[in-house]
C-alpha cells in the first residue's frame, strides 16, 4: 500500500463549539447518500416530539425528529451526495419537548449485550465519520477482542471530531468504559493524531483511572484516518473486508459520543458537531447543529458569507467532500463540514500517462486505468474499481488537474448497476 500524504490545511485547529440549535425547519430526506431509502411514518399537520420516530429504513433502521413541531409540505433538498431529494419538513415549535417514555433514564448496570444493540438501533445511531453505517450491526458479533476509537481526524481543514476530543474527553472514556462493561470487550485503544496536542492533553487529564483504555499516536497524513489504516496503525493488523474478521470494532469519535448521550440522556441521534470553513465565511468554526438543519440557515443566522468571487459549495472536506451548486443542503448525520471556497481551479489539461494517480492511491488500484476504460464494464470489474474509498489523492495529485476521482465514481455505479 502507498504511503499516505502529508497535506497542510493552512488552517488553525479551532477547538471552541459554538451552538445553533434553532432552525425553523428541519429536513428529514427520504433517501441517504449511500442510496438507501426511507419510508416516512408522519402526515402533514401531524405534531411530532424532538425524538420521535419519522421515518424507517426497510428492516426498520429510524430517523429520528431533531425538533418538536408540525409536520408541514414536504420539499425537495441536496443531500451530502449531491442528489435533490424529496423530504419530511417539520417547522420548529422551539419547545424542545421529548415523549414521556423518553425522559426515563436507563440504568448502565443493567444492560446487557442485546439491550444495548436493540438501543444503539432504535436510538438511530450511525457513523459520524462520513459512513453514517448503523453502529448496532457492528456489534452483532461474538468474541471481540478490541475497539478502536477514531479520532484520526486527517481531512484538511476539518476539526470537528478534534473538538468533540477537547471538549468531551471525560465523556468519551466514560462511554468507551461503559461498552467494554456491557460488551466484555478486554480493551479499547483511542488512536489520534500525533499533533492533536490539545485533545491528547484533555485525554491524559483522565485517561489514568480508565485501565483498559489506551491512547496511540498515529502520522498527521492523509488519509491515515482511513478505517484500514487506523486498523493497521494501531494494531499492526490486517484483514479482507471488515476488522470484525479479527474480532475488532473501529467507531468514530463522535459516534462515541452520541453513544454517550444515549446512555447519559436516553436520547436518540439528532445532533451533531460540524465544521463551517473556508475564505468564504466571515469566521471558521466548529457548530453543534440540529441534523436536519440547512447549511444556508446555518450560516447566514451565524457570521454569514464574505463577497467572493464564484463561491464553491463543498460538503464534506476538501478531498473527499461533494461540490454541490447552493447552499440549499441538508445536515445529516454522515456530514462532518461545510467548506465555502473560490471556484478559480485551473481547467484540466490531457493526461500526461505520468502514473501519480496509482502511485498515492491507498487501495492499490490504477485510476487512469480506470479513466481510459470508463465505457468498459468489463476491464472495470477487472481493474477493481469498487475498491475506491474516494479520498481524492488521485485527482489532488494529477498535474493535468483532471477529476479523476469522478471517473472512478462513475465507474463504481456502471460495475454495481449493471
Amino acid at each position: 500500500m502507498n504511503k499516505p500524504l502529508k497535506i497542510s490545511s493552512y488552517d488553525k485547529i479551532n477547538y471552541d463549539i459554538e451552538m445553533y440549535t434553532k432552525p425553523e425547519f428541519v429536513y428529514i430526506p427520504l433517501e441517504n447518500k449511500n442510496g438507501n431509502t426511507y419510508k416516512y411514518l408522519v402526515k402533514e399537520g401531524e405534531y411530532v416530539y424532538k425524538g420521535g420516530v419519522v421515518a424507517v429504513t426497510n428492516d426498520d433502521f429510524p430517523v429520528h425528529s431533531s425538533v418538536s413541531g408540525y409536520v408541514v409540505c414536504g420539499s425537495n433538498k441536496i443531500i451530502s451526495s449531491g442528489k435533490k431529494i424529496k423530504c419530511v419538513v417539520i417547522q420548529n415549535d422551539f419547545k424542545e419537548k421529548y415523549e414521556k417514555s423518553k425522559l426515563k433514564k436507563k440504568d448502565i448496570s443493567k444492560y446487557s449485550k442485546e439491550s444495548f444493540i436493540n438501543d444503539l438501533r432504535e436510538n438511530g445511531i450511525s457513523g459520524l465519520g462520513g459512513a453514517d453505517y448503523p453502529t448496532f450491526l457492528k456489534y452483532g458479533i461474538d468474541n471481540i477482542k478490541c475497539l478502536i476509537v477514531n479520532g484520526v481526524e486527517c481531512e484538511p481543514f476539518v476539526s470537528c471530531d478534534k473538538a468533540v476530543m477537547y471538549n468531551y474527553a471525560e465523556c468519551i472514556l466514560e462511554a468507551i468504559d461503559n461498552i467494554l462493561e456491557i460488551m466484555k470487550i478486554p480493551r479499547a485503544i483511542i488512536a489520534v493524531m500525533s499533533n492533536d496536542f490539545k485533545s491528547i492533553k484533555m485525554f491524559n487529564k483522565y485517561i489514568k483511572t480508565y485501565p483498559n483504555i489506551s491512547l496511540v499516536f498515529v502520522d498527521n497524513a492523509f488519509p491515515n484516518g482511513w478505517e484500514r489504516l487506523v486498523v493497521r496503525n494501531t494494531l499492526g493488523i490486517e484483514y479482507d473486508r471488515y476488522p470484525s474478521e479479527k474480532g475488532i470494532i473501529v467507531n468514530n469519535v463522535s459516534t462515541i459520543y452520541a453513544i454517550y448521550e444515549m446512555f447519559k440522556y436516553n436520547r436518540p441521534l439528532t445532533e451533531r458537531v460540524i465544521t463551517i470553513t473556508g475564505p468564504g465565511v466571515k469566521k471558521k468554526r466548529n457548530v453543534k447543529v440540529k441534523i436536519g438543519a440547512l447549511a444556508s440557515e446555518i450560516i447566514n443566522n451565524l457570521d454569514g458569507y464574505r463577497d467572493i468571487k464564484n463561491p464553491l459549495f463543498i460538503v464534506g472536506g476538501p478531498m473527499m467532500g461533494k461540490s454541490v451548486p447552493t447552499d440549499d443542503v441538508v445536515i445529516t448525520k454522515d456530514v462532518t463540514s461545510l467548506l465555502v471556497i473560490s471556484d478559480n481551479f485551473e481547467k484540466n489539461l490531457p493526461c500526461i500517462k505520468c502514473g501519480k494517480c496509482t502511485y498515492v492511491c491507498p487501495s492499490n488500484i490504477m485510476p487512469v486505468l480506470i479513466m481510459n476504460n470508463i465505457d468498459n464494464v468489463d476491464n472495470l470489474k477487472k481493474l477493481e474499481c469498487n475498491k475506491c474509498i474516494g479520498c481524492g489523492l488521485c485527482s489532488y495529485i494529477c498535474p493535468s488537474k483532471i477529476e479523476v476521482r469522478e471517473f472512478v465514481n462513475i465507474a463504481k455505479e456502471k460495475v454495481n448497476h449493471r
